[in-house]
């Protein structure tokens, strides 16, 4: 799990590159619900908010670019 903090200290090309990276893995995680191998639930809400938190600073950071 990413914290808000580590996140922006990363530049754009990192931040895209993490949220590659997380989506990869959230439907990594589907796939074994649907196969009835995930133990641990949980785990799919975590890395939905994790997608969300690096989208979120990724889009500050454009922004923050933009003026």
């Amino acid at each position: 799990m990413a914290k808000a903090s580590e996140l922006r200290a990363k530049d754009v090309a990192a931040l895209e590159s993490e949220i590659k990276d997380l989506l990869k893995s959230h439907f990594n995680l589907r796939m074994q619900r649907a196969t009835q191998q995930l133990n641990d639930h949980s785990v799919l809400k975590k890395t939905r908010r994790d997608i969300a938190r690096a989208r979120t600073i990724l889009t500050e950071k454009k922004q923050g670019a933009a003026k």
